[in-house]
């Protein structure tokens, strides 16, 4: 055999090796139970002592906590009768279909975007399935113990109280008889765990994976099918406005029926998710996708949920013949100045583009003469568009890319501003939903502009352009300085003042504004972290490829910050989230205000306030917990802090 026939063997031996050595799932270390508390909880004489104490420490809060939620004083079925207020608020019940078609496009695009990661991960070993299923029948039935008997009541649903007015509670036998179902759960949980734990030999008990995405649908699936046979109870309100406390019968049809229409939209577009990512056309559904995720929240909110009552007289004779001529007369713009031989002129052009821009706003400020919102936008639009047209200067293919882009701009612009500004068929008093809903967008909406506002400021923070850097600098340090509920509240009360006659900014984009802004000075500096964190050879080698100042940071620069920026990035967008607790300062019906205000203020409720503050409590930190979780997995995916 020939040397290269030897080396050709070799390679592909190699090849198959490594191929071989990545199919492998990796081996968790693994401990029996005796070695793992002997090195992690009883190493040493002090790991002994703060073992215990965190222990007590452990059994007491959890102790309380039980009692706290299980306690007869608590009045749990505020909660239940206003969850649809707490989400929806005062959303019209007539329209509520709008609300699960919301949600439905919701889940529709997360099934997408599961079905066509890139890497959906090794998934959850049978050793942590089976140690979930231990340590979740091990705190129910820790919990069944350490929980404090339940009063005694007459038949009247008063509690019985002995000669010093003291309760009575049941013995412990009793108790623990009552809770039979509950030791029947706790039990079941630790025979799977058990059964998966010793059914598995320990070698596959650590290396045998199932798929966590699968496993995870199932299990949501699992806990929707409870609504079709477990009798949860039916609580609301009717039509009159009476509550509705039935504790003995299933969910109404009204939520079972659409929760698991939800559920089958969910996997469905995650098989189809996963059916695209085998193809060809997974790079362009993604790139679809993440543009779908851009303008769920404005479709939604602003189309789906608002249902604009439009004037359609007024679209066809004002609106799209606006719509068509900056669609027409900016691709034309568009494709002169992208031509590689315009030269200086194509600059010149975009220059005389910005001020005209600029010029329209001011005589919109000063009132000099009328003009639509949207137009003055798009006038602006078009200016940034045009400075920024050389650098996708080059062929027709290449031009047509940046004119096509354009009128993909101006039409979901367009269609957007019309349809945020036409009124409402369900606001009542300038309002037409409130709770989690509100929350949800607000956070939504703040992430959307805050993140390309923070990302300029960071920018021209570092720009070597003195002009630049002192204007970021100074919006920078002047926002970080004041407290973010004086932001708020001049968004929401005093920015009105400052505008032109017959312009008004409601109470909500107020609020969007002022938290978008806010925001921004801190995603800056995060941004900037990042970007002093690339090496100067980036630069260079930018710089000897031919880049222009644009391309180097829009290409090579900008993503290598962004995603060593990935960690402060989530933790801004964690606190934004839990920030939105605010907007009930400034009068906005949001999921604090219907916990802490609304709820306690009905007549069946009076004072209720400490059951919906921890309901609302345990959803903010899902929410917070959801993103920390895919902020680690995106990190792992993509290699941030490892060299």
């Amino acid at each position: 055999m020939s040397v290269e026939a030897q080396l050709e063997a070799a390679a592909k031996d190699l090849l198959a090796a490594t191929k071989a050595a990545d199919a492998v799932r990796p081996d968790e270390p693994s401990l029996s139970l005796r070695p793992w508390m002997r090195k992690n909880l009883f190493s040493s004489i002090s790991s002994v002592i703060l073992t215990v104490v965190f222990a007590a420490i452990s059994i007491f809060a959890y102790r309380g906590v039980l009692n706290f939620i299980f306690s007869e004083e608590r009045r749990w079925d505020a909660i239940r009768v206003n969850l649809r207020a707490l989400f929806t608020f005062a959303y019209p019940e007539s329209q509520y279909i709008r609300i699960w078609v919301t949600l439905g496009i919701v889940l529709m695009l997360t099934g997408l975007s599961m079905g066509l990661m890139k890497s959906i991960g090794q998934g959850f070993s049978i050793k942590r399935i089976s140690m979930w299923f231990l340590s979740s029948g091990s705190a129910i039935i820790g919990g069944l113990i350490l929980r404090e008997p339940s009063v005694l009541k007459h038949p009247d649903g008063t509690p019985v109280l002995d000669e010093n007015l003291q309760v009575i509670r049941e013995s412990f036998s009793a108790a623990m008889g009552d809770r039979v179902w509950w030791w029947l759960g706790g039990l079941v949980a630790l025979g799977i765990g058990l059964g998966l734990w010793f059914g598995f030999g320990e070698l596959r008990r650590r290396t045998t994976f199932i798929a966590a995405i699968p496993l995870t649908l199932g299990f949501i699936g699992m806990f929707i099918s409870t609504v079709w046979w477990f009798k949860w109870g039916h609580y609301g309100t009717n039509t009159a406005g009476d509550i509705i406390i039935e504790p003995g019968r299933t969910v109404a049809a009204t939520t079972k029926g659409p929760w698991t229409v939800m559920w089958f939209v969910l996997v469905f577009a995650y098989i189809a998710g996963r059916a695209v990512f085998t193809t060809k056309r997974a790079a362009t559904a993604r790139a679809s996708l993440g543009l779908a995720w851009l303008l769920a929240p404005f479709m939604t909110f602003f189309v789906i949920l608002r249902d604009p009552a439009l004037d359609w007289s007024h679209v066809w004779s004002t609106h799209i013949p606006m719509a068509l001529a900056f669609i027409i007369g900016g691709g034309l713009v568009l494709w002169a100045l992208t031509n590689p031989n315009i030269g200086e002129i194509g600059r010149l052009i975009a220059i005389v583009l910005i001020t005209l821009a600029l010029f329209h706003w001011v005589a919109g400020f000063f009132g000099w003469y009328p003009m639509l919102q949207k137009a003055r936008i798009s006038f602006l639009l078009l200016g940034l568009a045009g400075a920024s047209a050389h650098n996708f200067a080059g062929d027709a293919r290449q031009r047509s890319r940046m004119v096509w882009g354009w009128v993909g701009l101006m039409v979901i612009v367009h269609y957007l501003a019309t349809m945020i500004n036409t009124a409402s068929t369900l606001e009542v008093n300038g309002e037409f939903a409130g709770g989690f809903v509100v929350t949800l967008y607000i956070a939504a909406f703040t992430m959307t502009f805050s993140l390309p506002l923070g990302v300029m400021l960071a920018l021209g923070r570092t720009s070597t352009m003195p002009l630049f850097r002192i204007l970021s600098t100074t919006y920078i340090e002047l926002v970080r300085g004041i407290p973010f509920i004086t932001i708020l509240f001049f968004f929401a009360v005093f920015v009105n003042f400052f505008l032109p006659e017959g312009m008004e900014l409601a109470k909500l984009a107020a609020a969007g504004i002022g938290f978008s802004l806010f925001g921004a000075a801190y995603l800056a500096e995060n941004v900037r972290g990042g970007l002093q964190a690339i090496q100067r050879g980036q630069y260079e080698a930018s710089d000897a490829l031919g880049l222009t100042t644009v391309q180097r940071t829009s290409f090579i620069v900008l993503p290598q910050a962004l995603q060593v920026s990935i960690p402060p990035l989530v933790g801004g967008a964690i606190g934004t989230f839990k920030e939105t607790s605010l907007l009930s300062i400034v009068g906005i019906i949001d999921f604090t205000r219907v916990a802490n205000s609304s709820i306690p203020g009905q007549t069946e409720f009076v004072g209720v306030k400490r059951e919906g503050l921890l309901f609302i409590s345990l959803i903010y930190w899902i929410g917070a917990y959801s993103m920390s979780k895919y902020s680690q997995r995106l990190e792992k995916q993509l290699g941030v802090g490892e060299r």
